[in-house]
Order: structure tokens, then sequence, then C-alpha cells
């Protein structure tokens, strides 16, 4: 097995979202992120109590990455009175930040638009990510 073929361990921080709207009003309370790697495995922050348009989480994980698995989403939601609402989902291909020209190790600070289920933008979600 060559060392690309190898499972890798990722520490992955969600760093924050900006310009999260749900039914096209601005949101900056109960709203979270669920982070997956394509298994059954899920990473949940806690609850936002952000400010402005901008909401900060600064929540680490370390994903567990297969060596067959080709991305990871950032699904992002809203807590409401009746119960949970998808805002949008971020989609980051492996090939975006590993087997590139920055070395895995390496930190990487990321952004990438939010889309919702109609393909429009709802938002900017900021991570960090590296190989451990």
């Amino acid at each position: 097995m060559e060392a690309r073929d190898k499972p890798k361990t990722l520490e992955l921080t969600v760093l924050s979202a900006q310009d999260i709207h749900v039914n096209g009003e601005p949101v900056t309370t109960n709203i979270f992120v669920v982070v997956r790697a394509e298994s059954t495995t899920t990473h949940t922050t806690p609850l936002s109590t952000g400010e402005g348009n901008v909401l900060s989480w600064n929540e680490k994980f370390t994903v567990e990455l297969s060596t067959y698995a080709r991305s990871i989403s950032f699904e992002v939601k809203y807590q409401t009175t009746t119960g949970v609402r998808d805002v949008g989902v971020a989609r980051i291909a492996v090939s975006d930040f590993l087997g590139g020209s920055v070395p895995e190790t390496s930190l990487q600070v990321l952004s990438y638009t939010l889309r919702d289920w109609n393909g429009l933008c709802n938002g900017v979600i900021n991570f960090s990510v590296r190989v451990v």
C-alpha cells in the first residue's frame, strides 16, 4: 500500500460562517454545523450565538478520512422551536487540500460557499484543516 492510499486523520476546525439566511432573513443564533467525511461518523458544533452577520465556533474535530473518501461536507442547520431546518451545504473535494503543492501537515484555512437545496448561495463557511 502506497503512502497516498493510507487512511488519514484530519484536524478540522469549523471557524465561522457569514451571511447565513433563513427564508431571506439573516440569522445569527441557533445555527450549527454538521461535518461528515463520507462515513457514518458525524461531528456537530454547538449552537451559534453570534452578533452581526458572522457566526463563530472555533470548534476542533479529529476526522478519520478513509482511503475512499472523496469529499467532506459541511451542513449548516437551523434549530427552530419545531425542529431542525437545513440552511445550506458545502461539499469540499478532498483533493482541494490533499495531494497539492501545500504539504498535508500544513494548516490550511479555507472558505466555501454554502448552497441551499435549490443551489442558491446561502452564506459562507470558514474552516481550517491539516493532516495529523
